[in-house]
């Protein structure tokens, strides 16, 4: 609840607009969330969450099929964007490609999102933050070896 929001405000010097978590066990929308919500009612939360129920988005959770963590509070995200699996891949392996980073596909699927948020921003407006949590990296996916290459399984 405090830490992780605390480090976000202290790091961003309090001009966080955007908070972008995935649903899994929903601890990290729900405590942090809550909290960024008390520091500064307008940042908009994004939840994260597969778009259908079979996915290939390990640790994350389509709420609407899935049993829902009791801790879960569905009034603190202010929306939820929905990923398919195909875009948290292209996502994965675009980030491996471009930029060295080897992630999962929750932290695909939360990146997808969150481009989704900043394409949506007015460029007019005043400038916007949007923090993202990556909660996996590719380590723990290494026997996919195939998916992590683009392969068909």
């Amino acid at each position: 609840y405090v830490t992780t929001a605390e480090e976000l405000w202290r790091q961003t010097e309090g001009r966080i607009t955007h908070f972008v978590a995935g649903l899994g066990t929903t601890g990290t929308m729900v405590g942090t969330g809550r909290r960024l919500k008390e520091l500064n009612a307008a940042i908009e939360l994004v939840a994260v969450q597969p778009d259908e129920p079979f996915h290939g988005l390990e640790g994350l959770k389509h709420l609407d099929t899935a049993i829902v963590p009791g801790i879960y509070d569905p009034t603190i995200p202010d929306r939820t964007e929905f990923v398919a699996t195909e875009q948290a891949d292209r996502m994965v392996h675009r980030l491996a490609r471009e930029t060295g980073l080897f992630v999962g596909w929750s932290t695909g699927a939360a990146l997808v999102a969150a481009e989704r948020v900043a394409a949506a921003l007015d460029r007019r407006g005043p400038p916007a933050i949007i923090v993202v949590i990556a909660p996996d990296s590719g380590l723990r996916y290494l026997s996919e070896r195939r998916r992590l290459a683009g392969e068909a399984a």
